[in-house]
């Protein structure tokens, strides 16, 4: 068994990020078991709801097969009072959450059961919690994995460790810190969960018939200590085309591109950033309403524009109609339109990180081929996680700075975006 200060240490250590509960208004915790979201969810659910969010668990299964090797346990029984032991919990917790139980076998959980049900019950959720896909368990391994599967791609989603934190050493090579996300508990928070666990009396306890308990209190020491850790599980297939179709519908303008001052600031930033005064041929795939296209123009001889998103490229054809040298096109980024041979100059703006992880190669390999030598590629990317990305800026930014075909010119980090310019060798 780990030592119980393990897990905390790399926390505070490891995690380069923090969790607001607050910025969740309707939280589902999907549960293998009953005490899995004290064990793992217990400070997330407390901030969900002391920032007026709601909380909704659903229970996989009703933890009838704790202690398999005890025969004489009342299965039946057990399964009545881990149901009740969890409202007691969550009651410990200040938390008033509706619980859905999907009554299926405790110890023979499987993904394609799961997602059918999670499909429904995670619709129109901002944010869900499970246990993390790695952890020992099998059924905390299944509900982890059914869980992206099921859930809609405008929800953010998160693993959070339970038996890995006594199982697994931190430095394991499979535990995702790149991912990983800390809560800070309060010394309420600390003190709420300690009563929520006790409240799973039947975990901590030996049964008749039995020699140990299922948490020992060697085990439950892991979870007594100041930090919460929350592994991101984004849509692994990344943002499909139609989400961003409907939000441009109508005119919208779903990011206030025209008129935020984080959109005007991060333009002006950007070609700050550019270390020429003109470029003979820019492309700006991703154009979104146009907005920094106008921008481009001033600076380049010719820029080709382009979107897969039909309103979108309505929107920057109308905006930049009759604009010497500007060309508007729908064309996705594969498209060799997107990005002609010959440019000198690309930009990739609050794009790149919506793709899914063998796709940004592909990106990468067909901009490195259209860039001439000398060309300039530019990423700017907002420093939050979108719910709909698959990565991060900072990690599609640091895998374009450590490829070798470009040569890091400019970086530009502020609290809100993330800037890089690199250079085709």
């Amino acid at each position: 068994m780990q030592p119980p200060d393990a897990w905390e240490e790399a926390a505070a250590a490891r995690t380069r990020r923090g969790l607001d509960p607050s910025a969740f208004g309707r939280l589902v915790v999907v549960c293998a078991h009953p005490d899995d979201e004290t064990l793992g969810a217990a400070g997330l659910m407390r901030g969900v709801v002391a920032a007026g969010g709601t909380v909704e668990v659903v229970l996989a299964s009703d933890g009838e097969a704790a202690l398999p090797e005890v025969g004489s346990i009342d299965r039946a029984g057990l399964a009545r009072t881990r149901r009740a032991e969890l409202d007691a919990a969550l009651a410990e917790l200040g938390v008033p959450a509706t619980v859905h139980r999907l009554g299926l076998p405790d110890s023979a959980l499987r993904e394609d059961q799961l997602v059918g049900p999670l499909t429904g019950l995670l619709a129109g959720t901002d944010a869900w919690a499970s246990p993390w896909r790695g952890d020992p368990h099998p059924d905390h391994a299944a509900v982890g994995r059914a869980c992206p599967e099921a859930a809609p791609v405008t929800a953010h989603g998160y693993g959070f460790p339970i038996w890995a934190r006594t199982r697994i050493a931190p430095t394991d090579p499979g535990v995702p810190w790149d991912r990983a996300h800390r809560l800070i508990l309060s010394a309420e928070d600390r003190a709420a969960k300690r009563r929520a666990i006790a409240a799973h009396a039947s975990q901590s306890a030996v049964p008749r018939g039995g020699t140990r308990a299922v948490l020992s209190a060697a085990t439950l020491a892991h979870f007594h200590g100041g930090h919460e850790v929350y592994f991101r599980e984004p849509p692994p297939s990344g943002a499909p085309p139609e989400l961003f179709a409907g939000l441009y519908r109508d005119g919208a303008d779903p990011w206030e591109v025209r008129t935020s001052f984080y959109e005007r600031r991060k333009r002006e930033v950007l070609l700050a950033c550019l270390p020429r005064e003109r470029y003979a041929l820019a492309a700006e795939p991703a154009c979104g309403l146009g907005a920094l296209t106008r921008d481009l123009a001033a600076r380049c001889d010719r820029v080709v524009a382009s979107d897969v998103v039909a309103e979108a490229v309505a929107a920057t054809a109308d905006a930049l109609g009759g604009t010497p040298g500007v060309e508007v096109l729908r064309a996705d980024v594969d498209d060799d339109r997107a990005v002609p041979g010959g440019v000198d100059l690309v930009v990739l703006a609050e794009f790149l990180y919506y793709l899914p992880t063998a796709r940004v190669g592909a990106v990468l390999d067909r901009i490195a081929g259209a860039l001439v030598p000398g060309g300039d590629l530019v990423l700017v990317h907002w420093r939050q996680w979108p719910a709909e990305a698959p990565a991060d800026a900072a990690t599609v930014h640091a895998r374009v700075v450590a490829d070798d075909r470009f040569d890091t010119l400019v970086e530009h980090t502020d609290e809100q975006f993330l800037l890089h310019v690199v250079r085709r060798r």
